[in-house]
């Protein structure tokens, strides 16, 4: 059996095992499991999140500009650890240390395939996301136009873009077929080209209506989105762990994959005539600003890279969420806005978690999990805070499980409120062994990575 799938087999028989103590213990007087708390800044349902304000008012911190300090309480979805301000991570022995020149506000490592935070830093402080809020874009808006789809752009399809907005290059009245557009997205992050796919989603209303409905599935609770291309914005936040969940969730679609890993491509230019009245219109070659992809005269292409986003704004300074492979390892890794001033300084934070986590990966015991979307097996109920079998840190530990659903209203006294216990921990048993074989199936990721090369 591959590892990965060793080690959530013995998640499952943890969590079974709590459970059926859980229920032993509970069921001469009853099975009912108390509702759970919701978690701070985690509140809300998917149906809340489609309003006007979806993950609630946002603070005056997130419409100023971001706090100097993490908040007291943090949402703590992914495990109590993750919603604690400052560093988090459970070194075991032979495990390396964490860098000590990290001066992102937030950042993030996670192993990509299963889920387990190595570790992070304010993973939850609701920070201004820039561009890297076009993930989420991307996985909400990508799969509902045909790459050969054609558009002809219309000047309102670029009205109510920011001043200074990052641009591709796209010109009215000209047309350019979906693939362009996304191309732009990931490659330049062209505000232009998100507005332009957003009009063609129902305009920008309805995109970042979607965008947030879509974030709510996917238990990014700490997102409020107000500008589908993440310029500024007053209350516009997410976080390193939500950044995380949107490219985890976005990876696993083929054509996000292809975008986000290329590092250059031909963009339609304008169509012009020459002097004997012939229209033509040429390219021009597009690079990818993804600097751990693209390398600068700086930093080189990170071994393995294979995207996701980066992004840079006045408020939100620079932010970034990469993948890259490793000898059959997949990491995740968000930084938020480091306050060293040195030149690709959120691409250097990045590439030395990355080298950290490759170092560390089956070393440390995980300080929480990515949590997978609503209505995806072993998927949580909204704000039930679910964590990794060791969220508290706790070498060989089973964790805290009282903060998971456990069973329905059943009731039943001595004995027989004992088998029903035994009854339902089986069923979870069956339930957690099959749902291993879904979670860890190996992501196409490193196929393509290795293509790249």
């Amino acid at each position: 059996m591959p590892a990965p799938m060793k080690q959530t087999v013995r998640r499952a028989l943890l969590v079974t095992s709590a459970t059926l103590a859980s229920l032993a213990l509970t069921a001469p007087v009853s099975l009912a499991a108390p509702s759970p708390s919701p978690s701070p800044g985690a509140s809300g349902s998917p149906s809340a999140r489609a309003s006007a304000s979806p993950t609630g008012s946002p603070s005056a911190s997130s419409t100023a500009g971001p706090s100097v300090a993490p908040p007291a309480n943090m949402s703590t979805v992914g495990g109590t650890r993750l919603g604690q301000a400052g560093t988090q991570v459970a070194i075991a022995g032979g495990a390396p240390v964490l860098p000590k020149d990290l001066t992102a506000r937030s950042w993030i490592v996670a192993d990509a395939e299963s889920g387990d935070v190595l570790a992070s830093h304010n993973a939850h402080w609701r920070l201004p996301p820039a561009s890297t809020m076009k993930m989420l874009f991307a996985d909400t808006v990508l799969p509902r136009f045909p790459k050969n789809t054609v558009h002809k752009v219309d000047p309102k399809d670029l009205a109510g873009m920011g001043a200074g907005s990052s641009l591709v290059g796209i010109k009215e009245g000209e047309t350019y077929t979906v693939h362009d557009l996304w191309l732009g997205v990931f490659l330049r992050s062209g505000n232009d080209a998100v507005h332009v796919l957003s009009a063609m989603n129902g305009g920008v209303a309805a995109t970042v209506k979607a965008m947030n409905e879509h974030a709510g599935e996917l238990q990014a609770l700490d997102t409020h989105v107000v500008s589908p291309d993440g310029y500024d914005a007053p209350g516009q936040v997410s976080s390193a762990y939500d950044l995380t969940l949107f490219a985890r969730s976005g990876l696993q679609k083929a054509d996000f994959r292809e975008y986000c890993s290329t590092v250059s491509a031909k963009f339609p230019g304008e169509t012009t005539k020459n002097r004997k009245g012939r229209t033509t219109r040429g390219t021009f070659e597009i690079q990818n600003t993804n600097r751990l992809l693209s390398g600068d005269y700086d930093i080189t292409q990170y071994p393995g890279i294979a995207g996701v986003k980066n992004g840079n704004t006045t408020n939100a300074g620079a932010t970034f969420t990469g993948v890259a492979e490793r000898n059959g390892k997949v990491l995740l890794v968000t930084v938020m806005n480091p306050s060293k001033a040195g030149h690709n300084e959120v691409y250097k934070e990045a590439a030395t978690l990355l080298d950290w986590g490759f170092q560390a990966a089956g070393k440390v015991t995980p300080v929480g999990e990515l949590v997978r979307p609503q209505g995806a097996p072993g998927s949580a109920q909204p704000g039930a805070n679910p964590s990794s079998s060791a969220e508290d840190g706790q070498a060989g530990g089973a964790g805290n499980f009282s903060h998971r659903p456990v069973a329905g209203a059943v009731t039943g006294g001595g004995s027989g409120g004992m088998w029903i216990a035994l009854g339902i921990a089986g069923g979870l048993l069956v339930l957690l062994a099959g749902g291993a074989f879904l979670v860890n199936r190996r992501w196409p990721l490193p196929d393509l990575v290795r293509r790249r090369r």
